[in-house]
């Protein structure tokens, strides 16, 4: 019966460890950049709006026909 000790094990897991703090690091270093922050909140800011006006386009053409209306009828007593 042979036995075989492997003692590349160590050195394994010690490769294992080394690599996992690199990565670990690398996440840490990339959540603490926020060079790409403004470019995120601008995307996001539009996406609202055009959801808003997307949802209200009914409401908001109303109001400015009415406000147009409003104009032309006032710019005729002037």
């Amino acid at each position: 019966m042979r036995v075989h000790i492997d003692t590349d094990n160590a050195g394994g897991q010690e490769r294992r460890r080394k690599m996992n703090g690199k990565i670990k690091g690398r996440f840490r270093k990339a959540a603490k950049d926020n060079r790409g922050i403004g470019t995120v909140e601008m995307i996001l800011i539009l996406v609202v709006l055009i959801a808003l006006v997307l949802i209200f386009k009914e409401q908001m053409i109303s109001l400015v026909n009415n406000i147009f209306q409003t104009i032309t009828s006032q710019s005729g007593k002037v």
